[in-house]
């Protein structure tokens, strides 16, 4: 299939780009395009307005700051996993992008698009959330740094604002324990289910209608896992717990 008509915007600045979200109704921010292009195709996202930031210059730095790493949007998901910095400060950083689809996507697609997508079942979403990462967005009234807790707001829908740009993620600096294990019927696929560790803290993916912290003791309390085509709700807990035990006995 074929996207629904759009009106396409390329801006050149940072600053063009929020005041064209700012006018705009109904408008999608276009990145590496890995989450969004398929759901155009498909017509599950049917914007007015696509606003294509790639000409955006030097919107692809991954520095460090405030005792992290900074991640900005622009950076593609195998230049993240390549970094010498994340691998230092950040390990599960590019440990967990190994996870993230196939090669081919990873050279296309951005840490931040992934993360503001805020698929459920994706792995950026629940690792920022592991790891008590941010994300800053920008916009007609300035900067602002929304906490991974606060960030995931249900599915495919997070804390942004209509008229603000997420112009960078920020991961704190953590080496500890860490990891990610997941389970999925084909390598690339989105996850049935999935668990992060960073020492202590343990955030779950593909089991709610956004990424989810847990006690790593009793991983599946409280937790509701939905049933569809590829997994019963029970086998999603089992999964988990198994995952979580194999985590943090590593």
């Amino acid at each position: 299939m074929k996207p629904a008509p759009f009106e396409y915007h390329a801006p050149t600045s940072v600053d063009e780009a929020v005041r064209l979200l700012g006018m705009l109704e109904d408008a999608k921010v276009l990145a590496g395009g890995q989450s969004l292009v398929p759901l155009l195709n498909f017509r599950l996202a049917r914007p007015a307005h696509v606003v294509d930031i790639n000409g955006i210059p030097a919107l692809d730095r991954i520095y460090e700051r405030d005792g992290g790493v900074a991640v900005q949007a622009l950076v593609r998901q195998s230049d993240a996993q390549r970094s010498e910095l994340l691998q230092k400060l950040c390990p599960l950083v590019p440990e967990a992008l190994k996870h993230v689809a196939h090669q081919v996507i990873r050279n296309r697609g951005t840490v931040v698009g992934s993360i503001a997508h805020a698929d459920p079942a994706a792995e950026l979403p629940a690792v920022i959330l592991a790891l008590q990462g941010s994300v800053r967005a920008l916009g007609p009234g300035g900067t602002r740094d929304i906490p991974a807790e606060s960030f995931f707001m249900g599915v495919l829908e997070s804390a942004l604002a209509p008229d603000e740009l997420a112009v960078e993620v920020w991961f704190p600096a953590f080496t500890g324990p860490h990891g990610l294990r997941e389970e999925s019927r084909r390598h690339g696929d989105y996850a049935m289910a999935g668990v992060v560790r960073a020492g202590d803290r343990l955030a779950l993916f593909g089991v709610a209608p956004t990424p989810v912290t847990a006690d790593p003791n009793e991983p599946t309390r409280d937790l509701q896992p939905s049933a569809d085509l590829e997994a019963t709700p029970g086998f999603r807990k089992h999964l988990i717990t198994a995952m979580t035990r194999e985590l943090f006995a590593a």
